[in-house]
């Protein structure tokens, strides 16, 4: 069977398009297509996705339905997170897509979108590490400790990349005092975490901000999956950057790092604050960069005895 599988995201929307033999839990990816539409732009709890960000949407998935038509998948699937959540009109713009699309779509919760993207990042993982999985998105980021494939702890923190530039990093580059202000509003938000004593053995970290900050270290001019897709980054590594960056407006850090940040370049340093700083909670020295998320996961909860 071919299947598509999209993410909707607080600031990407990206595309899986494989090749699946559920009953042997295989999946062969075929095509990855990725853009970043940002629709949960000035994004607050109880207000609309703007009519503006809706739009640069819709017209991403009018792609997308092209490329899916394309290769004639036989099951396509919609998965909106953190934005369709908190928005108001949320729930209406997934009935518009149902309906404009002709798709399985929903809006999954918190807890769901940790599962996803557990399963996303370890689905070829055949070890027997307790594996931390570490999602940090637009405007939430997961942390899921499993082993396995069986969850041992996951939770949604209401913070990500998008949410945090606008709410704690408003200057360009940002102030000192903001910088020890979100610092410290990482503190608060992880804290739980550090009262799960659970030995992990390793840690994966998914979506951009990991896979923006292996090409950094690679010195890549273009993101390329092969080369990302396994990479290391150390806890020295991240804080390196992130002090780099942190004195740099958000033009300045695309003309130094060129095209791997664009569309990332004024939120790229609110993730690697919290990819930096979730480590240092958890003692990790260093993760294990996956390209691989929601959008793999949505398609492995539908192979038996995975979505369980």
């Amino acid at each position: 069977m071919t299947i598509a599988s999209i993410d909707i995201g607080t600031n990407t929307i990206l595309l899986l398009i494989a090749e699946i033999k559920i009953n042997e839990n295989i999946l062969n990816p075929i095509l990855n297509e990725s853009r970043i539409p940002r629709i949960g732009k000035g994004l607050l709890s109880g207000a609309e996705i703007l009519p503006s960000q809706s739009k640069i949407m819709f017209d991403v998935l009018d792609d997308y339905f092209n490329i899916i038509t394309n290769y004639h998948c036989e099951r396509i699937l919609v998965t909106a997170t953190n934005a369709f959540r908190i928005a108001s009109n949320g729930k209406a713009l997934l009935n518009q897509i149902k309906l404009k699309y002709n798709c399985e779509a929903k809006i999954i919760p918190g807890k769901e979108e940790a599962k996803y993207s557990y399963l996303g990042a370890t689905f070829n993982n055949n070890s027997e590490n307790i594996n931390l999985v570490i999602d940090i998105g637009g405007g939430s980021t997961e942390l899921v400790i499993g082993y396995k494939k069986n969850i041992l702890f996951s939770k949604s923190f209401l913070i990500g990349v998008v949410s945090g530039t606008e709410m704690y990093l408003k200057h360009n580059p940002p102030l000192s005092a903001e910088l020890a202000c979100f610092s410290n509003e990482l503190i608060v938000k992880f804290d739980e975490i550090s009262k799960y004593r659970y030995q992990v053995d390793s840690a994966i970290a998914i979506a951009g901000t990991p896979t923006a900050l292996a090409c950094i270290k690679k010195n890549l001019s273009a993101f390329n999956e092969e080369l990302i897709e396994g990479s290391i980054l150390t806890i020295s590594e991240i804080r390196t950057i992130a002090e780099k960056m942190s004195k740099l407006n958000s033009k300045d850090i695309s003309e130094k790092y060129g095209p791997i940040v664009n569309g990332r370049e004024d939120i790229l340093l609110a993730g690697t604050l919290i990819l930096e700083k979730i480590m240092d909670i958890m003692n990790i020295t260093s993760v294990s960069v996956s390209t691989q998320g929601i959008r793999y996961g949505a398609i492995v909860s539908l192979f038996p005895n995975k979505g369980d």
